[in-house]
């Protein structure tokens, strides 16, 4: 840190822009790291002198308070070494979340507009700043799509926990008969990345539509063709962005999607190779489903890879997702580990 505000001092600092911003981000990160310790060193001394004193002086009205502290410092604990579990490469940068819900019509993509409105009250809570790259709204209700950039530290080291296929069991509010629905939405969760990060994407690959805003956006939509589609030629990935009212902004954002798209795509990759190096049997994909939200004929939601089981649904839909995180980023660094031993 002192390095680095040395470096932020000097006159020439802000020649280069987005090297200047890379040093300040860095540098907020390792703040924050070093506050959470002098937090946890604080709680820790309080409760050694809290100890001490209801041993010398049987102080039992302190006891309460001791174990209320203790129970925080724990809390605190845990978070902080979950946050030293993210360390691969990508963890420490922002995410981008897309959601694409299965067949189904408007249920699906009603359970898709549930999940937009979950992660972004789960992003607010841990202090991440939440924008809107691209929406498409359904017909009647929900969303046929939809791309968040959610920005802060770590904010892809966690998110990339929930990626896979979410599934919802409830009655259909769009079903006169009132019968039992079960929807499927797919979450798709890729780092985003700077421009020196090496994703090689030439121009003549790329095929470039523009088109009408046809999303939520005030009375530029439907006016100008502002709206920008890029097909990545090689892997038929396609991407669309139509979040700003310039042209030139959406094109650049698409841009961003595509690169992390890619990226994504080489990091799976990358990951199945090892697997089968290592001759681990996990699947490797989004395809799979993660995560069962049961709303009817019971209250549950259960986690498919780590068996964790909550029975207020409502408190999940409201951001309550960090249970299913951790459980799920402890599983993976017990996986790594028992890989390695093996190896």
């Amino acid at each position: 840190m002192a390095e680095l505000e040395q470096e932020m001092t000097s006159p020439d600092f802000w020649d280069q822009p987005s090297e200047a911003q890379k040093v300040i981000d860095e540098n907020n990160r390792l703040k924050s790291t070093v506050e959470r310790i002098s937090e946890l060193e604080e709680i820790h001394e309080e409760v050694q002198v809290m100890a001490e004193l209801i041993a010398e002086e049987g102080d039992e009205s302190l006891l309460a308070e001791a174990e209320q502290e203790l129970e925080s410092f724990k809390e605190k604990l845990d978070d902080f070494e979950l946050s030293l579990m993210l360390s691969e490469p990508y963890d420490k940068n922002n995410a981008i979340l897309e959601l694409h819900p299965g067949a189904g019509g408007t249920e699906s993509q009603d359970w898709a507009q549930i999940l937009l409105r979950m992660y972004t009250r789960w992003a607010e809570q841990q202090g991440y700043k939440v924008e809107t790259l691209d929406y498409l709204p359904g017909e009647e209700a929900g969303v046929k799509s939809v791309t968040l950039l959610i920005k802060g530290n770590n904010a892809y080291g966690y998110l990339k926990a929930e990626k896979g296929i979410h599934r919802l069991v409830r009655i259909s509010p769009f079903d006169a008969s009132g019968r039992r629905h079960t929807s499927f939405v797919s979450a798709e969760v890729m780092p985003e990345i700077e421009d020196d990060v090496d994703v090689n994407i030439r121009t003549e690959d790329l095929k470039i539509d523009t088109y009408r805003s046809s999303g939520a956006g005030g009375q530029h939509v439907n006016t100008t063709d502002s709206a920008v589609r890029i097909t990545h030629l090689p892997t038929g990935v396609v991407v669309t962005c139509q979040s700003e009212r310039s042209q030139i902004k959406n094109r650049e954002r698409a841009m961003k999607i595509l690169r992390a798209r890619l990226l994504e795509k080489q990091l799976e990759e990358q990951k199945k190779e090892l697997a089968e190096l290592k001759g681990e049997q996990r699947e490797i994909g989004w395809g799979n489903q993660i995560r069962s939200y049961v709303f009817h004929p019971y209250s549950m939601v259960k986690d498919h890879r780590t068996q964790v089981e909550v029975g207020n649904v409502q408190a999940v839909i409201d951001g309550a997702l960090n249970r299913f995180i951790e459980a799920y980023l402890r599983q993976q660094v017990q996986v790594d580990e028992s890989a390695n031993h093996r190896g």
